[in-house]
């Protein structure tokens, strides 16, 4: 499949506004070269009329033969200082009567008019006069006045067309200096921004938006390479556990009773990285648009009541009481949502209160959604850490970074979950009390692409 080349912005401007301006100035200059041709034309009419009404009046007063000779007199008076103007007089006989002197050839661009005259001297007979007038002058005028119109328009539009491309290239100049910024960035200079101050009002969206782009370009930056900090900051205490085990284990003779006491040890933190790489894997199968399987599930109660249970032990242990709040119905895949209200319990069940209950609800509304959240009393989470609950490996509490069994990962998968399902994820945390939950459509029977 062929592309098309880029085109230059200024010059296609350019020419269109050149071509339209030839097309303007050209309409224009026929307008003018039609109507002038018009008034000359009526000039000659009335001209050729005027001539006409004199011509019978000098025939209408003769009524002798002997006043031919005046005849002829006057006529000569008349069309003295006329060269453009003859006269043919003849009679009905085809007789020549008057015909005034050519002293030049036939013109090319002439006009004739002919009419009877009555006469008392050849009785009911008129006679019959010619008149031809030599309009070569006027049509040298209108031939002139083409050409002049003609280089006028091409004149015009080549003026339009050097001054449009003057004005394009001074009105896409800032552009071309937007262009430059952005040219000049990089990924360690995501930080900066477009400066925008000099921009004309109609690219200020544009340098609002790329530079939004930059800021979330510049934070997706940070929150690599803090994701990359986080992966090996999560493997390195695993690993250095077991190589100091196993060092340990083959550093001297030991019995098979302690030799199996550190592969236990061992075994318990290849687990911890094994479920780590399957998180990670997790993720980033949905970040890559993996969706949910959708089935019937008539009762989300029952799914919530199922990971109570589950975390009965930890709940006890944590001196919790947990309690299933709502009711509701729709198209899950229920593996992920039980796995979402796990991580959300467990996580409510690292930072509740002893002796408090922890509040699992589930509420439909009439947006065809339903909204599932954990609620916990215990500690507030600072306004500025909630909005980041669900980035990857992030803690809001320094207490956590030391914890065995969380990696910081769970509200992340939380988070995915929902995505998954076309739904969002929100945090409330105040007056002692935080809220963590998703919201997800209700879904349909429409089959979608399991992860």
């Amino acid at each position: 499949m062929k592309t098309s080349a880029p085109v230059s912005i200024d010059h296609w401007l350019s020419r269109w506004l050149a071509v339209q301006a030839l097309l303007g100035l050209g309409l224009v200059c026929v307008a003018v070269y039609f109507v002038t041709n018009l008034s000359f034309v009526a000039r000659q009419s009335e001209e050729l009329q005027h001539k006409e009404e004199v011509i019978r009046h000098l025939v209408a007063e003769i009524g002798a033969e002997d006043e031919l000779t005046s005849l002829r007199h006057k006529l000569d008076d008349f069309f003295a200082g006329h060269a453009d103007l003859q006269l043919r007089l003849s009679t009905p006989a085809g007789a020549l009567v008057y015909s005034t002197a050519s002293t030049t050839q036939a013109a090319i661009s002439q006009r004739q008019l002919t009419f009877d005259i009555p006469s008392m001297l050849f009785g009911t007979s008129a006679l019959r006069a010619q008149m031809t007038l030599n309009t070569e002058a006027d049509a040298e005028l209108m031939r002139r006045l083409a050409w002049t119109l003609l280089a006028c328009a091409l004149a015009g539009s080549a003026l339009i067309y050097l001054s449009g491309v003057w004005l394009v290239r001074r009105g896409l100049a800032p552009i071309h200096d937007l262009a430059r910024q952005a040219a000049a960035l990089a990924p360690d200079s995501l930080d900066q921004s477009l400066d925008g101050s000099g921009q004309a009002e109609e690219l200020q969206p544009l340098v609002t938006q790329f530079n939004a782009l930059l800021a979330r370009l510049d934070y997706a930056y940070k929150q690599l390479d803090g994701f990359n900090a986080d992966v090996a900051h999560e493997l390195r205490n695993p690993l250095t556990i077991l190589i100091g085990e196993t060092e340990l284990a083959l550093s001297g003779n030991r019995e098979a009773n302690e030799l199996r006491e550190v592969l236990g040890l061992n075994l318990e933190e290849l687990r911890r990285l094994a479920g780590l790489v399957n998180d990670m894997l997790f993720l980033s199968r949905a970040a890559c648009g993996a969706l949910a399987r959708r089935d019937r599930i008539d009762s989300l109660a029952m799914i919530a009541a199922e990971v109570i249970d589950y975390h009965d032990a930890s709940l006890q242990e944590a001196g919790l009481r947990a309690e299933v709040h709502g009711d509701s119905s729709g198209f899950f895949d229920t593996a992920l949502l039980r796995r979402a209200l796990s991580n959300l319990l467990s996580n409510a069940t690292h930072f509740a209160d002893p002796g408090s209950i922890v509040e699992l609800a589930i509420d439909s509304d009439a947006t065809n959604a339903v909204k599932l959240s954990v609620s916990n009393i215990g500690p507030t989470i600072p306004e500025e850490h909630q909005s980041r609950l669900f980035d990857r490996f992030y803690r809001a509490s320094p207490a956590r970074e030391h914890s065995e069994t969380n990696h910081g990962l769970g509200l992340s998968i939380v988070a995915a979950i929902a995505r998954m399902h076309g739904g969002k994820t929100f945090a409330e945390s105040a007056i002692g009390r935080t809220t963590v939950g998703f919201v997800l459509p209700m879904g349909s029977t429409q089959p979608t692409t399991p992860i």
